[in-house]
């Protein structure tokens, strides 16, 4: 059954007509044309899906429609501004902290939503916030290097 949803995704609100039971995934890709979130596991353990909602980290492959209405949803696509990289993707490119890329917009949206909870984290809560996105090339210390580069950058 389709509803009419009402949500903001990267600063633009949007209408859709949408069945609620459909995952934030599925639309972001199939109806928004928004294809850096990843399909990875389809459960909400690999983190390739996560994106934000209302600043909080969240598996949009498990995310429902009707959870999403009247929130906000920022994207991969929604992170650059001005043609400027967010820092945290600077840090990214500058540490090589990917190979495949695939999971490298989760693990950027887990680490954005880290830092703007805690500006300052410890390596151990690094570790404990990216725990639930997963990196088949493991280059987890490169990830960690980004992380802790981004957090330096954006406080001065």
């Amino acid at each position: 059954m389709a509803d009419a949803i009402t949500f903001r995704v990267n600063g633009t609100e949007r209408k859709l007509t949408v069945d609620g039971s459909r995952s934030l995934l599925s639309v972001l890709r199939t109806e928004l044309d928004l294809t850096g979130s990843k399909f990875g596991c389809g459960e909400g353990q690999c983190g390739a899906c996560t994106v934000l909602l209302d600043d909080r980290a969240v598996r949009s492959c498990i995310t429902l429609m009707s959870d999403v209405a009247g929130h906000s949803v920022t994207t991969i696509e929604g992170l650059a501004s001005n043609g400027k990289l967010h820092p945290v993707q600077e840090a990214f490119l500058d540490t090589q902290a990917m190979q495949c890329g695939y999971c490298t917009p989760g693990m950027i949206m887990s680490t954005v939503s880290l830092l703007r909870r805690n500006p300052h984290p410890s390596e151990d809560q690094i570790r404990d916030a990216l725990a639930g996105n997963l990196c088949r090339c493991a280059v987890y210390q490169r990830i960690l290097s980004a992380v802790q580069r981004a957090a330096q950058r954006m406080s001065g």
